[in-house]
């Protein structure tokens, strides 16, 4: 397992897997280690992938200062990672809470990015985070499913804050609730820095006037891709989101849920390869 050192001594970890030209991937969660990612449904077949574990995830280490959890603060490590594999210029791709992380390291570091590739991605950066109407929207295209009359009490509680985070809820986030969507799931307790995802997004996180104003002028290609079925983001907020760089294509992956490589492999790997294959 490779390992390089932050600017502030921490040691991070990044994972290895397929072949090609490097893709630095960012996990989401907050603050999920980068093995529920997989290999992305195949995507490695086309490229490198580097599996970055942000500190106190995975097998990164936890560091001295839980100030450094938060998103800006992160793209420090994203720097350093490039800079420690040697590249001038990188492919990224995020997924779900990362894409603010990769947001806020384009706005600094826009001569750094060759591509970016939003999954599932809730633009918090730009100031423009899922609404609970978004996600009651996107629930209500499930009522034919038969877990959905169990569910549904519990998602309207949670997202009114009367409700903790039922298990209950977790085929909203899955475009098929079978047991490979079960098995991902279930990682997600033990996967997850509940410590680091409470600073994450916390205040001082996020300058979505400046980021909008950065990501305006980014010269590399941007995919926005979002689940038919998700609600953060729904299609619509993704294609928002994509209206704020110069150059993105925003797309939607039919029957797909907030992790569109599981719902679909061949669907998503052979988008998102198209996409990286243009630069």
């Amino acid at each position: 397992m490779p390992t390089l050192t932050a600017n502030d001594g921490t040691r991070l970890a990044y994972h290895l897997r397929g072949d090609g030209p490097p893709l630095v991937v960012l996990p989401g969660g907050p603050m999920r280690a980068s093995a529920y990612l997989g290999d992305l449904g195949g995507l490695s077949a086309h490229r490198t992938l580097v599996l970055l574990d942000l500190r106190g995830t995975g097998d990164s280490a936890v560091p001295a200062d839980p100030a450094t959890y938060r998103c800006d603060r992160l793209v420090d490590d994203v720097e350093a990672l490039r800079a420690h594999l040697g590249l001038e210029r990188m492919d990224v791709l995020a997924h779900s809470a990362g894409g603010s992380l990769a947001m806020r390291y384009a706005a600094r570091y826009p001569a750094r990015v060759a591509s970016l590739s939003l999954i599932a991605a809730t633009p918090r950066a730009l100031g423009m985070p899922a609404t609970a109407e978004d996600r009651l929207a996107a629930a209500r295209l499930r009522e034919d499913e038969p877990w959905y009359g169990a569910a549904i009490g519990p998602f309207r509680a949670w997202l009114a804050g009367t409700g903790d985070f039922d298990p209950v809820l977790a085929p909203f986030f899955y475009g098929r609730w079978d047991d490979a969507a079960r098995s991902h799931f279930a990682g997600d307790e033990t996967e997850t820095n509940d410590e680091a995802a409470d600073v994450y997004g916390s205040p001082g996180a996020y300058d979505p006037p400046a980021t909008r104003v950065a990501l305006a002028a980014l010269a590399a290609p941007v995919l926005v891709l979002a689940g038919a079925l998700d609600g953060g983001p729904r299609p619509c907020l993704a294609r928002r989101c994509a209206d704020a760089f110069p150059h993105a294509e925003a797309v939607v992956q039919p029957g797909a849920g907030h992790c569109p490589w599981l719902d679909d492999p061949r669907w998503f790997v052979r988008r998102v390869a198209a996409f990286l294959g243009k630069g």
